[in-house]
């Protein structure tokens, strides 16, 4: 069997290497001529695959390592009988920790605030859960939802009048409610002033012209882009208008990312009828220092100074904007150095694996553990 994968995939050895041969290509880079003998592909949001990656090839199987699926022609794929599946969750918590990291550096304590949510799935569900679980205000905006299962489901005008908005929408073009530029510019004049507005879902459920438009016009609103319209050549002058930029990663976490190859590697074993012999938990690496000392005093500043010891967010906005100067100065390729950075990406692990330390009062500590910390 000859398994074609994305060279970004991290335990592709270990999960598959028993099932046949692995050949890693560059996501982006991958053509029909790559899987002229490929028996499964293994991706992520990168790759476009559709009739034209793959016809005239034996795949049997495709498999993305990420919760989106509008990358895949699922409706190509299921006409040619061939087996799809995708890891539906399995980076939510890493996204969940990007948003607070990027709330934590603007100065923005979402207790007390009111925060919305713009499409309320796997990620933003979860956002809801840990928000709620701290007692915040919460208006929530997704079509396919009932009251019965989200008791603070509201009207998209009414979420845009949150102090901080959180979209983590798919991308969707069709159907009874797409998502493409679901905001633009009318609906980014209804930001209340001083707001913030975070995209960690898809760059065009934006209409990132409409917003380069409202914040060149002085607009008073934060902005947290993780996600682009088009990506990898982005907008460069929306992103010197931005809060905090960063080049797709905000589910980039290594536990993330470890996830969601195992779910694909399970997925392959029931398309070959096969059960799992791997173990997740014995595959994943611990954290060489997990001890993080609690600094005191109220929760807040703590909490602040304490997020950026396990993801330090301005990292990947820093990286960004000295890809952007380079690019002004004709001394790099923009769009190859945006996928260069998310190849590269540093193994970031997420909260769990670190243990807080020190007098932790009762109201830090269901705080932090409502962030995903352990607390001892």
């Amino acid at each position: 069997m000859r398994i074609v994968v994305d060279e970004n995939i991290p335990l592709v050895e270990e999960c598959f290497g028993d099932l046949g041969e692995i050949v890693r290509l560059p996501g982006r880079e991958m053509t029909n001529e790559d899987l002229r003998g490929a028996d499964a592909l293994l991706v992520r949001s990168v790759t476009q695959v559709n009739a034209e990656l793959l016809r005239s090839t034996p795949v049997r199987f495709v498999g993305t390592c990420t919760i989106g699926i509008d990358h895949l022609d699922t409706a190509y794929l299921e006409n040619q009988g061939i087996t799809w599946a995708s890891a539906p969750g399995c980076n939510a918590n890493s996204v969940v920790e990007y948003v607070y990291a990027a709330l934590a550096h603007l100065n923005t304590d979402w207790a007390g605030k009111r925060v919305g949510i713009i499409g309320c799935g796997n990620v933003g569900g979860r956002l809801y859960r840990r928000l709620k679980a701290q007692g915040v205000e919460c208006r929530v905006y997704d079509p396919f939802l009932s009251t019965e299962q989200i008791p603070d489901l509201t009207s998209l005008t009414d979420v845009l009048g949150s102090d901080i908005v959180c979209m983590h929408t798919p991308l969707t073009r069709s159907g009874p409610h797409p998502s493409f530029h679901l905001v633009g510019a009318a609906q980014l004049r209804k930001l209340k002033p001083g707001a913030v507005l975070l995209n960690a879902g898809r760059g065009p459920v934006i209409d990132n012209q409409a917003l380069l438009k409202h914040l060149e016009s002085g607009a008073d609103l934060k902005v947290v882009l993780d996600v682009w319209e088009p990506e990898p050549d982005i907008s460069r002058p929306l992103l010197q208008r931005v809060a905090l930029g960063s080049p797709h990663i905000a589910g980039y976490s290594y536990d993330g990312k470890m996830q969601g190859t195992f779910m694909i590697y399970e997925a392959l074993c029931r398309h070959l009828g096969r059960s799992p012999e791997k173990d997740l938990n014995a595959l994943r690496p611990s954290v060489a220092d997990p001890e993080r000392r609690w600094a005191g005093g109220e929760p807040w500043p703590a909490i602040q100074r304490l997020i950026p010891e396990v993801y330090d967010i301005t990292e990947d906005d820093h990286q960004l904007r000295a890809l952007a100067e380079r690019a002004e100065q004709a001394q790099a390729d923009f769009a190859k150095g945006f996928d260069r950075l998310r190849k590269e990406y540093p193994k970031r692990r997420e909260c769990g694996n670190y243990r807080v330390t020190g007098d932790v009062s009762e109201d830090a500590q269901a705080r932090l553990e409502a962030l995903g910390f352990r607390v001892q």
